[in-house]
């Protein structure tokens, strides 16, 4: 089950592929905290030692805590062990986190990756009766960014010249014959990638042989990624700029193949708005079936 396939209503969250809290659902929520909220930051700021004030730094995001706070469990008495049991099935402790979508307003539904922190069921006197009071569910994401459920994805050739016009010149006299064929497109190897969230994003990018020395290279902010790296035609090379991993067919590090010209890979990220993302070659690669496909979720504050 892909992430938010439950997720059909504003009010809706979904943590995971079992637990569903919101309308039509046992598990009714009032509050949520830490979701819209600016996630803590660390300030990289420096005071001035002869003036007022201080020298700008970085800013850089904590995890993103989400609390549901005041939930209410209701089921028929007689299954209100069974309801509580798979409310604590869904929140147990895990080491992986999991999808956690959250669908508010005419926005529509965003996602965050988290795990169970705080799970709260308090016990009182309408427990037996299948009504449960001021339940809590608390969240960390490790990623304080909110992303897109729909994953966008571009590909590019590298650059080929067109084939130009063919004025279907037979031997002997020269005749002109319609319609005209101008030949298949040629690719410029320029692809355009665009963020429509508020948060810069981390791509995914794979590189797909024949090719020799791969690069992907954004052409507003001049940040590089390029490999000193000889692909066959079956190989992919796979770059996960969040985890700044380098893969050679999702199994041997190649992160040792970047050059001098390529930026750290978690530093290569999707701004937000429109980037120009160039893929090239080494000199005399130009095998069309050589591409660069590039996928990334729009990221949010």
């Amino acid at each position: 089950m892909a992430a938010g396939d439950r997720v059909t209503l504003p009010g809706h969250i979904q943590y995971g592929d079992e637990l569903l809290l919101g309308p039509g659902t046992p598990f009714r929520w009032r509050t949520l905290s830490g979701w819209e909220d600016l996630p803590a930051l660390d300030s990289g700021s420096i005071n001035r030692s002869d003036a007022h004030g201080s020298y700008p730094g970085r800013l850089l995001a904590q995890p993103r805590t989400i609390t549901c706070d005041e939930v209410i469990v209701r089921a028929p008495a007689a299954t209100i062990g069974a309801t509580v049991r798979t409310l604590n099935a869904a929140t147990t402790v895990v080491e992986d986190e999991q999808p956690l979508v959250v669908w508010l307003d005419d926005r529509g539904p965003l996602l965050a990756y988290a795990r169970v922190v705080r799970r709260a069921v308090p016990v009182g006197l309408g427990y037996r009766l299948g009504t449960i009071t001021g339940a809590a569910i608390q969240w960390e994401a490790s990623d304080p960014r909110r992303y897109s459920l729909a994953e966008q994805q571009v590909e590019t050739r590298l650059p080929m010249a067109e084939p130009g016009l063919d004025f279907h010149l037979d031997p002997g006299p020269e005749r002109l014959d319609f319609p005209l064929d101008f030949g298949a497109p040629g690719s410029t190897g320029t692809v355009v990638a665009r963020n429509e969230g508020d948060a810069a994003a981390h791509p995914v990018i794979t590189f797909r042989g024949p090719v020799a020395l791969p690069s992907l290279t954004d052409l507003g902010t001049g940040d590089v990624l390029e490999y000193d790296i000889e692909l066959a035609a079956d190989d992919t090379l796979l770059v996960d700029t969040a985890a700044g991993t380098v893969q050679l067919n999702r199994t041997a590090s190649r992160l040792y193949t970047a050059t001098a010209r390529s930026v750290p890979e978690n530093t290569f990220t999707l701004a937000p708005g429109t980037a120009l993302l160039s893929f090239r070659a080494a000199p005399g690669s130009a095998d069309p079936r050589a591409s660069c496909s590039v996928r990334w979720r729009s990221a949010y504050w």
